[in-house]
């Protein structure tokens, strides 16, 4: 993740002083702290557990991986791609509304889509039910199967190609085709040899976010008993009950994850592009009749199959399994929001320190700090879960040894305690926290702060009467998007939390798991509207960029 460039010139006194390097060097240690303890399993490596992963886990795991990835890539370009070049350069009816509302996939997470596609096309789903006592048979749907999964991935995920490939394919506009067009090329090949290559890097940088989050997703292929690392990854902790076989395994699934990164940054090494600007988009493009009808159909199938069909079902089985609603839900509600707001709290107040401590300090050695602390976006949820919990647990040991050699009985220390999953949390979230605020803190110059330093204000004067007041709308959207990412998450809660700390998220990987869709609706139409929210903000600004662009 890339960090923004630093402030052309520094206060001398911010030069001087040492707290920003510590926070930064110690952030980058906190990010790098699970990675170390998962790789230093391979210290003592069991050669028994390689023999039993190498025979009959390893090829699966990478067959089953491969075959993930490429098909969600696929598809999310397909689809990203083919919906974002009609709603940013076509004009065909119903486009304005579903320019927006082909980001509402945004709010729905995997692991709800998926259950839903099952308890609708499974063999005793309504769907194939219907079927049966209306033509007295109907063809099978294979929706349990790797076919399922990736199509439900790829409509979860589209929305990171299409939003960056609209916002390309929106500089170029109707201008580019007709540059095209005088060197002889047609509609189609203008699209293909000249619209696309222009839309290359944005394209590729969303590609790498669908890859990373097929990689570290664990509810959707759960809930389709696919197996890929990160189910793995739970199985050997919490099914064979041995830690050193879920570390190895988590150690790999980061090999994975930095090659795509690496092979993505690679694909773009040694070129150029120069994007346009939204004025040099020039008029839309008006589709034959035909044209127009089939790309409205196209669009609206799309948001028909990923966003209406599962909000209704939803709604259905909610209303079906009302009587859930009692205290029980309740308390899984009320986890939720604790845990998603303190996280949200810790995960903030890491960002405010980190982009402070990068705007007062510079230098290689600091920048490179600076990208490693933000690196837990692309480490999975899974690999976190265990690479906290081991340090957790030798802490918890050392505590209790500590009490036996003095002759007393000590409880563990942190065991039974949110640290763990705080600190899982911190890390994998602290790039969306950052972000907003850093971009924020940006357009504070250090001239304002020479002001009123020259008026006599003191450092705290400055940052709680000039600073927070301008940064009060980064906080408020790096607050939202953490809290809705943290509600939504399921791994590192599933693996870390207390006893008893049971989340709507985990209430929906219960339900599931048992085959009970109606009363996994209920926990999973909550966590659907909190994710709303920012998808709701996202159109909000996307909505006045075209408003102040039309006039």
């Amino acid at each position: 993740m890339s960090i923004p460039g630093q402030a052309a010139t520094s206060h001398p006194q911010s030069q001087d002083a040492r707290w920003p390097k510590v926070a930064i060097v110690a952030l980058a240690a906190l990010t790098m702290l699970p990675l170390a303890v998962i790789f230093a399993s391979f210290a003592d490596p069991q050669a028994e557990i390689w023999a039993h992963l190498g025979e009959f886990v390893l090829p699966r795991l990478l067959l089953n991986t491969f075959w993930l990835l490429l098909g969600v890539g696929v598809g999310t370009a397909l689809l990203g791609i083919s919906l974002a070049w009609l709603t940013a350069v076509c004009d065909f009816p119903g486009r304005r509304w579903l320019t927006w509302a082909l980001l509402l996939p945004l709010a729905i997470p995997g692991y709800v889509l998926g259950f839903v596609m099952i308890g609708l096309l499974d063999f005793t789903g309504p769907l194939q039910t219907s079927l049966r006592e209306l033509l007295g048979a109907a063809p099978p749907i294979p929706i349990r199967s790797r076919g399922g999964v990736i199509a439900v991935m790829a409509l979860t995920l589209y929305p990171y190609v299409y939003l960056v490939a609209r916002n390309a394919f929106a500089t170029q506009g109707r201008r580019a085709l007709e540059a095209a067009q005088t060197l002889g090329l047609n509609r189609w090949q203008g699209f293909f040899r000249v619209a696309l290559p222009m839309a290359r890097p944005w394209i590729a940088g969303g590609l790498a976010m669908v890859l990373m989050e097929t990689l570290a997703d664990f509810g959707t292929v759960a809930v389709f008993n696919y197996d890929t690392f990160t189910t793995a990854i739970y199985r050997a902790w919490f099914g064979m009950f041995n830690l050193s076989a879920a570390s190895q395994l988590a150690s790999l699934l980061v090999v994975l994850v930095f090659l795509a990164l690496l092979l993505e940054q690679a694909s773009r090494r040694g070129q150029r592009f120069t994007p346009g600007s939204r004025a040099d988009r020039g008029e839309r493009i008006v589709l034959g009749t035909r044209a127009r009808w089939l790309a409205a159909l196209w669009c609206g199938l799309v948001f028909f199959t990923a966003v209406a069909v599962p909000l209704g079902q939803l709604l259905i089985w909610a209303w079906q399994s009302r009587a859930d609603l009692d205290s029980r839900y309740l308390g899984f509600l009320g986890h939720s929001l604790v845990l998603a707001t303190s996280g949200a709290v810790v995960v903030l107040t890491l960002g405010l320190t980190l982009a402070y401590a990068l705007r007062h300090r510079q230098g290689t050695f600091i920048s490179l700090s600076g990208r490693f602390s933000t690196l837990g976006y692309a480490i999975p949820g899974a690999v976190l879960a265990v690479g906290f919990y081991l340090p957790v647990s030798w802490i918890d040991r050392q505590w209790i040894a500590l009490g036996d050699s003095l002759g007393n009985r000590w409880e563990p220390l942190l065991g039974g305690t949110l640290v763990a999953m705080l600190l899982a949390y911190a890390v994998r979230f602290l790039t969306v926290g950052f972000q907003p605020l850093d971009a924020a803190l940006h357009r504070i110059t250090h001239n304002m702060d020479e002001a009123a330093r020259s008026m006599g204000s003191s450092s705290r004067d400055i940052l709680a009467r000039i600073h927070l007041p301008l940064l009060r709308g980064g906080l408020a959207t790096a607050a939202v998007l953490v809290f809705v990412d943290i509600m939504k998450e399921m791994p590192i809660t599933l693996m870390t939390r207390p006893f008893g700390w049971d989340t709507l998220a985990l209430r929906v990987f219960e339900m599931t798991s048992e085959g009970e869709w109606q009363r996994a609706a209920l926990p999973a139409i909550t966590l659907v509207l909190t994710g709303l929210i920012p998808v709701l903000l996202l159109m909000r600004a996307s909505d006045s960029d075209e408003i102040r662009h039309a006039t």
